[in-house]
């Protein structure tokens, strides 16, 4: 099974404050597009799963690696 690389406090820090800039100026869509490259907490990707669907979880463009780390790589089929 491949290893799934997580992302640092401090790298998620930097994400989100980049984010927070961009939002500051005025670039709505640059932020939340940044936002989501950071990790989706896992309990908050298992919630999303149930209330709104697979579907629409993978389209978000969420990044779920730390879901499958913490549920497994066939998480989203369960």
């Amino acid at each position: 099974m491949p290893q799934i690389e997580t992302m640092t406090l401090e790298e998620k820090l930097d994400i989100a404050c980049r984010s927070a800039a961009l939002r500051k100026a005025g670039d709505e869509e640059g932020a939340s597009r940044l936002l989501r490259t950071a990790p989706m907490p896992p309990y908050l990707a298992k919630i999303y799963k149930e209330k709104v669907g697979v579907k629409q979880l993978i389209e978000s463009g969420w990044n779920l690696s730390e879901a499958e780390a913490e549920f497994g790589p066939d998480w989203l089929n369960k």
